[in-house]
């Protein structure tokens, strides 16, 4: 049996939850009508217990009351909203027959009136009946609308009351059907878009509600990657002010950012009348630390703006007098960015970075052998847009290559006349072609090689990359980024030594921090060094390379060697550079592509003017002689023309050739080409005879004794040999004579020699016996003196 506190079980509440939901509408009416006679107060807390129930006796039946109190609380409120709802229903369709009535009377009555109406009227009457029928039409569908509307609403309160029902009972076995009571709460909750009040009942429904979000944590925007949304300067200052730590990850993020867009702005506003404060307070800022940035900043605005790019390749060329690794770095990008737009055909950029290039090379940054790889990459496969680019390269490089590197820029415009007459190119190209050869006609005028105010760098200062077109570089994209730098105090104190030594701030500093004993010792210094002379020698060689490009462009501006001489002449340098003068004159004879007779004439002509002069070409030509085998060619080929042409105008002597020795030891491959081309050289000018009768001269024959030896056979062979094929062999006659009566010669040299060894033997022998005959002569005298002595011994003794 049951205990009497224990609640009935579901299965015995069953039969009274279908009576009541099935019971009559006459039997409900009497407790409708209570229902409804209740106060507010009772409506809005359907929980109350209701007036008029009797009390509990125990807590099994206090606990069975009240949940059948609520069950019945919830069905009278459902009742009453089906109620209002059909009352509400019928409302509508009695308003709506009344319309209905009155507009067919009112239209009966119109009828009547308009039957004497002409056919005007009849058809206005028509139209208006066709639209009284399609608004009726209208308004019967709105109200079938509403109808089904009202029967969803309907089904929709009598399953939420019996879902609240079941719901009810889900306690009576310790919490049973705790998951179906879950699924029912959310699907209600889904429906409604809201949650209902909470209930009693429904408490752990509303526990185990989802939780939360949790709000994303916020950021540090100096943290990000990008640095956030943007600080202003003075809050920027004063965050870093703020920091104690300085070495720390904020501090180091913050000064990034601020170094990024200090060496933007600057870089953004240079130009060629400010570049010398720009520089210097860009040199304020750790561009090393930067460097990455400023190269990036350096070539978005050389790209943005092109026409200032003369500009930007001189704060390019300062910098790398300082850093030359930021240079490097530059012009490493520079040259893969031309490389990646030529592979995409990109003109426009092929044009900026090339342009970029150009300056570079005017201001020596980069070598003048990428501006030659790059035009003859362009003009390999000529297109329209490769000549163009070639075209505008070569007007702001063309003034530098013709200076520094005739040849190759000759090789260039070859190659553009062989464009322009035999490929299939536009008119407008062919234009270019032609107006590029009329600005090397007019010598570059509007194109110089570095604008005024811009050459900022003396040569010798500057450092030159040799960076060639098709190596693979690392364009170090990483050095772009931020990145903590665990030394950055110890790495910011070495920036701003190097920042001192550069812009000379440590001068004021260590003048001010002396003491009056510092300043007594400095002032006895400073007369001490007024009473010594200090020598100072220019190791740079500053003065000797601007006397080399004097003479160059002198003799590059000159029609003939008369000009170039009287030029030469009028420009009083030192006589301790008079040696230099005439190695200029040789290395420019040199490096033409074929020998040029006006460098012989000059050469001749200097050597005519002064001792001197003649004095020094001879001892370059013993110099040219023994390094001989350093030069091409080419180079040997129009040295040994150019000594053939002041042999045979006599400007320096014949004795030169002394240190010409002719033997396999003492001979190579480059100074028996250099022989050859010298002497046949020579016979070209005078002729054979008149050149063996000067080798045969009594006077000169001390200094032709190396190039016609003597003194051993198989020299002697050797010589023959080689001047018979260079076709000279008419010079080798006394020297075939002498092989044929060497080995007499040879003969009379060995009897000579065996009699001088004969005679040399018997002087030898007569030598031997006079002194025997001497020997023996002693002997006998000192026989002689002792038996006097013993008779004299014997006399006395007697």
């Amino acid at each position: 049996m049951d205990s009497p506190g224990r609640s009935p079980s579901p299965a015995q509440k069953e039969p009274s939850g279908p009576s009541e939901d099935e019971s009559s509408p006459t039997a409900e009416r009497p407790q409708q009508a209570g229902s409804v006679e209740r106060s507010p107060k009772e409506r809005a807390s359907p929980q109350a217990s209701p007036a008029g129930r009797p009390p509990s006796r125990s807590p099994a039946s206090s606990s069975s009351d009240s949940s059948s109190s609520d069950d019945e609380d919830e069905h009278h409120g459902a009742l009453r909203k089906i109620r209002s709802s059909v009352a509400q229903i019928k409302r509508s369709r009695s308003k709506s027959r009344s319309k209905e009535r009155d507009r067919s009377m009112s239209r009966e009555r119109d009828r009547s009136s308009s039957r004497g109406q002409d056919g005007s009227r009849s058809r206005s009457r028509g139209r208006d009946r066709s639209r009284s029928r399609s608004r009726g039409r209208d308004r019967s569908r709105s109200r079938g609308r509403d109808r089904s509307r009202e029967r969803d609403r309907d089904r929709y309160d009598r399953g939420r009351y019996t879902r609240d029902r079941y719901d009810d009972r889900r306690d009576d076995r310790g919490g049973r059907f705790n998951r179906w009571t879950n699924r029912d709460a959310e699907s209600d909750h889904r429906r409604r878009g809201r949650s209902a009040s909470p209930t009693t009942d429904r408490e752990p429904v509303a526990a185990d509600q989802p939780p939360v979000k949790k709000k994303k944590e916020e950021l540090d925007p100096i943290l990000t990657r990008t640095g956030g949304a943007y600080i202003p300067p003075a809050k920027l200052r004063m965050m870093q002010q703020q920091i104690t730590d300085k070495s720390g990850l904020a501090y180091q993020r913050m000064s990034w950012e601020a170094l990024k867009k200090s060496i933007n702005g600057l870089i953004n506003k240079v130009n060629v009348s400010n570049i010398v404060m720009i520089i210097q307070e860009l040199l304020q800022e750790n561009i090393v630390r930067g460097r990455g940035p400023l190269a990036r900043s350096v070539l978005q605005a050389q790209a943005a703006s092109p026409i200032f790019t003369h500009v930007y390749a001189a704060v390019v060329a300062i910098i790398n007098s300082k850093f030359p690794q930021i240079g490097e770095l530059i012009l490493k990008r520079l040259i893969l960015t031309f490389r990646k737009s030529y592979r995409r055909n990109l003109k426009q950029q092929c044009l900026t970075a090339s342009k970029f290039v150009a300056h570079l090379i005017n201001q020596n940054v980069a070598h003048e052998v990428l501006c030659l790889e790059m035009l003859t990459l362009l003009l390999e496969r000529p297109t329209d847009d490769s000549v163009e680019v070639s075209i505008s390269f070569l007007k702001e490089c063309g003034l530098k290559l013709t200076e520094v590197s005739p040849r190759g820029i000759n090789a260039i415009f070859e190659r553009l006349r062989n464009v322009l007459h035999e490929s299939a190119i536009d008119k407008r190209v062919q234009y270019m072609i032609e107006v590029m050869f009329a600005i090397r006609k007019d010598g570059f005028k509007d194109h110089p090689v570095i604008p005024e105010g811009l050459d900022l760098v003396d040569e010798e200062e500057q450092f030159t990359h040799m960076l060639p077109l098709e190596d693979e570089y690392d364009p170090e994209d990483i050095l772009n980024v931020f990145k903590m730098d665990p030394d950055f105090l110890e790495n910011e104190e070495k920036y701003k030594t190097i920042k001192r030594d550069i812009l000379d701030e440590g001068s004021s500093d260590s003048g001010e921090e002396g003491d009056g004993s510092d300043e007594d010792d400095e002032d006895e210094n400073e007369e001490e060094g007024e009473d010594e002379k200090v020598t100072i020698f220019d190791q740079t060689e500053v003065n000797l390379v601007a006397f080399r490009r004097t003479i160059y462009l002198a003799i590059q501006s000159s029609l003939d060697f008369e000009e170039c001489a009287h030029k030469l002449i009028k420009m009083d340098f030192p006589d301790s550079q008079t040696k230099e003068l005439c190695n200029m004159i040789l290395d420019c004879c040199a490096q033409q592509r074929t020998y040029e007779k006006f460098f012989g004439l000059l050469a001749g002509r200097f050597c005519l003017l002064k001792k001197e002069y003649m004095e020094s070409f001879e001892g370059i030509f013993s110099e040219q002689y023994e390094t001989i085998h350093r030069l091409e060619t080419n180079k040997l080929r129009n040295v040994a023309r150019l000594f053939a042409h002041l042999l045979y105008t006599d400007s320096v002597p014949w004795s030169v050739l002394e240190c010409i020795r002719m033997s396999e030891e003492t001979t190579t491959s480059s100074s028996r080409i250099f022989v050859k081309i010298l002497f046949q050289e020579l016979c070209a000018y005078m002729g054979l005879p008149r050149l063996n009768q000067r080798l045969k001269d009594p006077t000169l024959q001390p200094f032709f004794e190396g190039l016609f030896p003597r003194d051993n056979p198989r020299n002697t062979r050797f010589a023959i040999n080689f001047f018979t094929s260079i076709g000279l062999g008419g010079l080798t006659d006394e020297l075939r004579e002498h092989l044929k009566n060497a080995p007499k010669m040879i003969m009379t040299q060995n009897q000579e020699v065996e009699s001088s060894d004969s005679s040399s033997s018997s002087a030898s022998s007569s030598s031997s016996d006079s002194s025997s005959d001497s020997s023996s002569e002693s002997d006998s005298d000192s026989s002689d003196s002792d038996s006097s002595s013993s008779s004299s011994s014997s006399s006395s003794s007697g």
